[in-house]
C-alpha cells in the first residue's frame, strides 16, 4: 500500500520541489475584487465568506501546483461556521483533483473515544449508519496533532495510520519566536522537554514505516531553530519532518533544509503568506487582480531557493 510518505516523495520528485504552501486565507490577504464578487452575490454573509474563501484558495492551488507537492490548509482559518469549513472540505477535493499532497493543520488531541473520532474523522474512516466506515469529507492525507497528553492520544491516530496509509505529524518544535517556554524546560534526564517527545514518537511510530522506509508519524520541526534540526534527526533518522517557519516567519532556506536526510527526503517546508499573499509587498508584489500570478512567482522562487540550498547542504535528490 502506497502510505502518506510514499506519495509524498513521489510529488516532490514528480515536481522536483520540497515545498508546501500554506493555504491560510484571511481576508487581509484576499484582494478586494473578489470580495466585491462574492458580496454581490451573496451579500455580507457567512455563505459570502465560505465561498470566497474557496475561490481564493482555487486560484492559489492553480498558480502554485505546477511548483509544490502539497499544501496545508490551516483548520483554524476555516472553523467560523459551516460555510467556512465546507469551504475547507471544497478545498481538499480541489487540491487532490490537481494531485497535491494535502496535510491539515489541525493540531488536534484528546484522549479515549474523542480521540477516536478526531483521527477517524481527519485520517481514517467514521461510522456511518451500520454500514462500512466511509471517508470523512474532512480527510487528508495527514494532519498535524498535539502528543502531550501521550500515547491513549497518539496510539489512536497510529491505528487509522496503520490501516488507511495516512499520516501525522507531532507538534514538537515549533517555528515561534520566542519559542514555546514548556518544550524547552529541561526534564530530570536532562533532556528538553521536546527532545523528551521526540523519543516517545520514536517508539510511537514503530510500525509505521512507508514503501520507502519513512515512517508515516513525524514531527513538526521549526526551520527557525536549525541548530536543533540534527539533535532531532538524529532521535528520529526515519520519520517525516514537517517544516514550518521559512520565509515570512524568519526561516532561512539553509536552516529549512537540515533536517533533510542526505537522500533529500525526510522532511517538508510549507510557507504560507509568503506565498499567497505575495501580491501585496516584496519582490513579487504587484496589483491586487494578479495575486495568483504573484502566488505563483512566489512559489516558483521559493522552490528553486530550497533546492540551492538543498544543493549546497549535499542534499539535492533530484
Amino acid at each position: 500500500m502506497k502510505t502518506f510518505v510514499d506519495k509524498l516523495q513521489a510529488a516532490m520528485q514528480i515536481k522536483k520541489s520540497v515545498l508546501c504552501v500554506g493555504l491560510d486565507p484571511q481576508l487581509r490577504f484576499i484582494p478586494p475584487h473578489l470580495i466585491e464578487e462574492v458580496i454581490k452575490e451573496y451579500g455580507s454573509s457567512w455563505e459570502a465568506l465560505g465561498e470566497l474563501y474557496f475561490r481564493y484558495n482555487r486560484l492559489i492551488i492553480d498558480a502554485i501546483e505546477p511548483h509544490a507537492g502539497a499544501v496545508k490548509p490551516q483548520a483554524a482559518f476555516y472553523e467560523m461556521c459551516s460555510h467556512t469549513w465546507r469551504a475547507l472540505e471544497r478545498t481538499i477535493e480541489y487540491a487532490w483533483s490537481k494531485n497535491l499532497v494535502v496535510i491539515k493543520d489541525a493540531k488536534r488531541k484528546d484522549g479515549s473515544d474523542t480521540a477516536d473520532a478526531y483521527a477517524q474523522a481527519h485520517i481514517g474512516r467514521v461510522p456511518f449508519f451500520g454500514e462500512l466506515p466511509v471517508q470523512a469529507p474532512i480527510r487528508t492525507d495527514a494532519v498535524t496533532i498535539d502528543g502531550y497528553i501521550g500515547e491513549d492520544c497518539i496510539s489512536r491516530f497510529v491505528k487509522e495510520m496503520k490501516e488507511y496509509g495516512t499520516g501525522a505529524f507531532v507538534v514538537d518544535k515549533t517555528s515561534f519566536k520566542p519559542n514555546s517556554e514548556i518544550e524547552n524546560l529541561v526534564t530530570l534526564a536532562n533532556r528538553t522537554v521536546w527532545e523528551e517527545l521526540a523519543l516517545r514518537v520514536a517508539k510511537w511510530g514503530e510500525g509505521t514505516e512507508g514503501e520507502n522506509g519513512y515512517r508515516n508519524l513525524g514531527v513538526v520541526m521549526g526551520a527557525t531553530y536549525p541548530q536543533d534540526a540534527p539533535i532531532m534527526r538524529s532521535i528520529l533518522p526515519k520519520a517525516i519532518m514537517l517544516v514550518p517557519g521559512y520565509g515570512a516567519q524568519g526561516g532561512g532556506s539553509d536552516g529549512a533544509v537540515v533536517p533533510f536526510n542526505d537522500d533529500g527526503f525526510g522532511a517538508v517546508v510549507n510557507s504560507s503568506r509568503g506565498i499567497i499573499a505575495a501580491w501585496q509587498k516584496g519582490p513579487f508584489a504587484r496589483d491586487s487582480k494578479d495575486f495568483a500570478e504573484a502566488a505563483g512567482c512566489a512559489a516558483i522562487d521559493a522552490c528553486e531557493d530550497l533546492n540551492e540550498a538543498l544543493m549546497r547542504a549535499g542534499k539535492y535528490p533530484f
